[in-house]
């Protein structure tokens, strides 16, 4: 539908979106919003499973007159994971964990920091990750200026200075995998240049930026077993794919393995690698748990005093996840997955710490010690 001569004929016979063996594809369907409500219709009118695919890049600003409910499910499609780069060859599976019993933690992998790095610059957008590393970066900042420039303002809101825009996307992409505050952001989105982007300028910019799937926030987690006080639920910032934060940096792979964090600077934890290894493991466990029909958040106190990076639920079992950018693991690496633990009991199926080591183990304490390239669906 983003096809003027196709879309102009669908806007003068909508029903011939229904014509053709199936299933068939409408692509950009939030282009031609009626297409949904034709379809929910024919859904209703006897059409088998998977008859239909609707594919698009935002949601429509034009709402259909039916929510889809049994009817349309609605999946999200991230970028690839680890596994489905083919980065490693998974021995460690969610899905096994979420199960409660324990399974054994082997597997070894060549796989180490330098090529953690290399992905994260690479993406995980198939038609752009194969490309030499030149036109693959040209790829990238050419679809973050098409943001700037164009998208936004197709998903309904005006963009007066692209320029302001693409500022406050290097500031959040600054702020991967942190809980920094929106004003914290919005600060580090002008340093040293006076005057701050209004409020009122850079909220519709975020809100346009989920609606095209650009910006992919990790929430807080809200157990469903009430048995811990004091969780506080600000989201963490991440971008759909780390290799776009790069970018907005300024940052290769040779700059994050020498240290070097681009601009502008936001308050963070460790280094800009490290940050963006949690970011590229959040994204793959991401896929993984929707593949184990699970949800993911992170957890954090209020006092800050625990935090644990990644917390997948299924039912009324959690798999605690710490991400490290390191091959070792210590005591202190897994004290607050032991705090979850000691105030959840059985609920916590399995303890996992995600490394960039080699081998795959379980700690005396049955804690798992995982490779992010051996861990998968």
């Amino acid at each position: 539908m983003d096809d003027p001569g196709e879309l102009a004929v669908a806007k003068a016979d909508p029903r011939r979106v229904l014509g053709g063996a199936p299933p068939v594809l409408v692509d950009e369907w939030q282009r031609l919003p009626s297409s949904w409500d034709l379809i929910r219709r024919a859904v209703d009118d006897g059409a088998p499973p998977a008859s239909y695919l609707l594919t698009g890049s935002a949601v429509p600003m034009e709402q259909p007159a039916h929510s889809g409910a049994g009817r349309i499910p609605s999946v999200r499609l991230r970028p690839l994971s680890l596994a489905e780069r083919g980065v490693g060859d998974p021995t460690v599976s969610l899905g096994a964990l979420l199960s409660g019993e324990r399974p054994a933690i082997t597997g070894r992998t060549p796989v180490r920091v330098a090529d953690y790095a290399n992905e994260i610059v690479c993406s995980g957008f198939p038609g752009i990750r194969q490309l030499p590393p030149r036109a693959r970066r040209l790829q990238l900042d050419a679809y973050l200026t098409r943001l700037a420039q164009r998208d936004v303002e197709e998903a309904g809101r005006r963009v007066r200075a692209p320029a302001t825009l693409m500022r406050w996307m290097a500031a959040y992409a600054a702020a991967t995998a942190t809980t920094a505050t929106f004003e914290t952001i919005r600060r580090a989105a002008t340093p040293g240049e006076g005057a701050e982007p209004a409020r009122s300028t850079v909220q519709p910019y975020r809100d346009a930026l989920e609606r095209l799937f650009v910006l992919d926030p990790l929430p807080g987690w809200a157990p469903t077993l009430n048995r811990i006080a004091r969780l506080a639920s600000p989201p963490k910032h991440h971008l759909a794919d780390p290799a776009l934060a790069a970018r907005l940096l300024g940052v290769d792979e040779a700059d994050l393995l020498a240290g070097r964090d681009g601009t502008p600077p936001v308050p963070g934890d460790g280094v800009l690698l490290g940050r963006l290894f949690e970011s590229l493991v959040t994204l793959s466990v991401r896929v993984y748990a929707q593949a184990c029909e699970a949800t993911v958040g992170h957890l954090r106190t209020k006092s800050g005093r625990q935090e644990i990076d990644l917390v997948v639920q299924r039912g009324g079992r959690v798999v605690a996840i710490e991400v490290k950018l390191s091959q070792a693991v210590s005591d202190d690496d897994v004290a607050h997955l032991d705090w979850l633990s000691a105030r959840l009991g059985d609920a916590v199926a399995d303890r996992v710490v995600v490394t960039t080591g080699a081998e795959a183990y379980r700690r005396p304490d049955g804690v798992a010690v995982v490779p992010a390239a051996l861990l998968g669906p």
